[in-house]
């Protein structure tokens, strides 16, 4: 299937560079051929003139504004994932550092609107519900931003059906799909990022398909122009939300396939030379990858830029990241540990301390393992005396009290408690058979037969030699010495003989940041002590390139644990048939909801549109291999190339999300569901193409060279046919504007959050099961 998108008008009206030429048998070239054999009919099969074309999608553009800024400032609090991009924007306002697993230019966005209306930041969205009026937020200013960009988003799909060369009412279909699409318009009414990803990614297919028209043009101002837009648009899409790397996908596709045609030494425009070819190749690799890549970290650099002060986000960055924010807290409190000090281990990502009580190991566990029946070593939520070890040294003979932990020193901790030492052996966890068993043992065996097994290396997370070892600033890993494991636990609760607590293991993977403690602080150590003193300490600088490598391996991190269920999570399967959606917001009193659903008969238009696609395309392939031309050349070259283009969009932007662990809900089908929009448009014009066998004809009329009475002849039935079909075109775009009209129309109150409805009313628009409120 071919996947690079067509310019305006048919196939062989692309040359248009080679018009003029002729080939070496003599005979008129195909763009010439073309030209006869459209005539007067290439206005007809257009559907309609420039201006109409103009005029329509101001039309279709104003609509949109409308139907995204109607009762925009409904409800006036805060609604669904407002609580998490609107304290966002206020953090970057207050210039307060934060951490989130999407990339920043979509927040950044939001952040600039806020700053243009003159808001300081002072709400941080708290709680869903928590009223905008009463503190003073400018939300309207706020929603404003996705509103715009969700509104054009509409006008891009336009504009893309347009410049591929659709018919009028091809255009209005795929626009209006998105135009009266519930989910759209919800999703663009609210501080979401997904109106600025969406966008985005529409504008990427936009730029690439005026790229691709100029493909004759190459490395004219025009050329470079576009690439460099398509390749910014690609930048602005994964900057929001790592999936906008699947529009890399879709544009990488296309082009992969336009540099194969171009290294063709058959190919119609004449061969190029390697030399040639490769100045193409280095051309759309500096603008698809290179300036994407530049433009993608340029928003990480405003990001670090802006957020100067230290805040939440904090305990997310290793220590020398947080030396270079002011105001540190953790830096400021931590203390440099000695030996013999009491301390709390804390494991950084989930907050559990190093535990143990009196309490032992079951004989067997539930898949018939044999344990040690040693001494328990949980993680613990809570604070308490169970979670006191004391350090020692790997020698006990060194007594000498104030000398301080250094990076890379053997220790061994005593449980104060129990009076028992840590140990690690080769007895495989509860959880985790291949992963070591922690348990405690008496000193004597500490110190005398399992000497070996009590000791481990304090390894500080990017420490150098010597660097002292110090509370809650130093990040370190716990490395069992003789079998190099690292200390580790997860959440995953023990059965009832553990207390429901989590198990404490030696994981063979030492590097995976999941293995981090850090000291939370020395009980041992008294207030007044002067080791508790706290002097200023400097701003420290990193280089930009050390900082944003780490908060990319955070970010990516933490977005992979995103696996915990939710009560609106959907499954892939289930998106394309509307089957559920999401809750956004109630209102008991008025009987109000915001649920965030499409419009259920735009979105089972589109997704059988997408199988009717799949199953022309079979057909056809069907039908070659068994000798039987169903279709002619124009129709199949634009059912292939341009459709096929738009198919790939959906595709790239839909199947990917079927090996993701990660929740998943409705909204991540937005960015496939306009991809959709495009076949429907496309393939509703195929369906009443003017391309019939006549059109056919009188192309092979002209190309054979026959009389041009005959060829006339064809041309005027192509020209009857081009207007029947256009009529058919129109009939069918109207009634599906009108069934997608008035689905969205039936759905606005749970799109708009208003007027309440009663229980009947609610009942009859659970369609599909949908778990609406006040259903009762």
């Amino acid at each position: 299937m071919g996947t690079t998108p067509p310019p305006q008008g048919s196939l062989r009206q692309r040359n248009v560079a080679s018009s003029g030429k002729k080939h070496k048998d003599g005979a008129a070239s195909d763009v010439e051929l073309e030209k006869k054999s459209n005539g007067a009919a290439s206005k007809p099969a257009a559907a309609g003139s420039d201006s109409g074309y103009t005029i329509v999608g101001v039309l279709i553009t104003a609509a949109a504004f409308l139907t995204r800024f109607w009762g925009i400032s409904h409800p006036n609090e805060v609604v669904f994932d407002e609580v998490h991009f609107g304290k966002f924007a206020s953090y970057y306002l207050e210039r307060t550092y934060f951490f989130d697993v999407h990339p920043p230019f979509g927040k950044l966005l939001f952040a600039f609107m806020g700053w243009l209306v003159g808001y300081d930041g002072h709400f941080h969205f708290e709680n869903i519900g928590d009223s905008y009026i009463a503190n003073k937020v400018p939300y309207v200013a706020f929603r404003s931003l996705p509103a715009i960009l969700g509104a054009l988003t509409v006008t891009v799909v336009y504009l893309i059906m347009w410049e591929s060369g659709y018919s009028l009412p091809a255009c209005i279909v795929a626009a209006g799909l998105v135009l009266l699409d519930n989910a759209h318009i919800g999703q663009t009414r609210l501080i979401l990022l997904d109106a600025t990803l969406v966008f985005a990614m529409a504008c990427s297919l936009l730029a690439y398909i005026k790229f691709y028209k100029l493909r004759h043009e190459p490395f004219s101002r025009k050329w470079w122009k576009w690439l460099i837009l398509t390749g910014f648009a690609l930048s602005c899409d994964i900057s929001t939300k790592y999936v906008g790397l699947f529009a890399f996908i879709t544009i990488g596709s296309a082009v992969i396939i336009d540099l194969w045609d171009l290294l063709d030494i058959n190919r119609p425009g004449g061969a190029l030379t390697l030399p040639q070819f490769s100045k193409h190749f280095a051309a759309r690799a500096f603008g698809l990858i290179i300036m994407p890549f530049i433009f993608y970290l340029f928003w990480f650099q405003v990001h670090f830029a802006i957020l100067t002060r230290s805040g939440p986000g904090d305990d997310f960055m290793t220590p020398e990241f947080q030396e270079t924010l002011t105001d540190n807290v953790m830096l400021a409190n931590s203390i440099t540990i000695d030996y013999y000090d009491t301390i709390t281990l804390k494991h950084k990502e989930t907050k559990a301390y190093l535990h143990s009580h009196p309490d032992r190991y079951p004989l067997r566990y539930d898949d018939g393992r044999v344990s040690s029946q040693g001494q328990q070593v949980t993680g613990y939520p809570f604070n308490d005396t169970n979670n006191h070890w004391q350090i020692l040294p790997a020698q006990d003979t060194d007594q000498k009290v104030g000398r301080h932990v250094k990076n890379h020193d053997l220790v061994r901790l005593r449980h104060l408690v129990t009076d028992t030492i840590l140990l690690s052996h080769d007895v495989a966890s509860p959880y985790y058979p291949t992963n070591q068993e922690f348990t405690t043992v008496s000193l004597a065996d500490a110190f005398g037969d399992r000497a070996g097994d009590t000791l481990f290396e304090v390894r500080i997370e990017n420490g150098k030699p010597n660097q002292e070892f110090k509370s809650i600033s130093s990040h370190f890993k716990f490395i069992h010495n003789p079998s190099k494991v690292a200390m580790w636990t997860h959440t995953t609760p023990l059965p009832d003989w553990g207390h429901k607590q989590q198990e404490i293991n030696g994981n063979k993977q030492i590097t995976p940041s999941s293995n981090v403690w850090l000291v939370e602080d020395i009980p041992s150590l008294a207030q007044d002590d002067k080791r508790r003193e706290r002097p200023e300490k400097k701003v420290k600088t990193l280089p930009f390139l050390q900082k944003w490598f780490e908060l990319q391996r955070s970010m990516f991190w933490h977005n992979s644990q995103l696996t915990s269920s939710h009560p609106y999570a959907s499954h892939p399967y289930q998106w394309p048939f509307l089957l559920r959606g999401v809750s956004f917001w109630t209102q008991n009193d008025t009987r109000q909801q915001i649920y965030f659903v499409g419009n259920p008969i735009g979105w089972w238009i589109a997704s059988s549109i997408i199988a009717v696609y799949v199953g022309i395309v079979l057909a056809d392939q069907f039908s070659l291999r068994r000798g039987v031309d169903a279709l002619d050349h124009r129709s199949r070259t634009r059912l292939y190339n341009s459709t096929g283009f738009f198919f790939l969009a959906w595709a790239t932007h839909y199947f990917p999300f079927f090996v993701m662990g990660r929740q998943l809900f409705l909204h991540h089908y937005l960015p496939a569901h306009l991809a959709s929009a495009l076949v429907t448009g496309a393939i509703i014009e195929f369906i009443f193409s003017t391309d019939s066998a006549e059109n056919e004809a009188a192309y092979q009329a002209i190309k054979a060279g026959k009389k041009p009475a005959v060829a006339k002849r064809h041309v005027s039935a192509r020209e009857r046919y081009a207007g029947q079909s256009l009529l058919a075109s129109w009939i069918a775009a109207l009634v599906i504007l009108a069934a997608i009209g008035a689905g969205w129309y039936f759905f606005l109150p749970l799109t708009y959050g208003y007027p309440g409805l009663t229980v009947e009313q609610v009942l009859r628009r659970k369609w599909l099961g949908y778990d609406l409120h006040f259903a009762k």
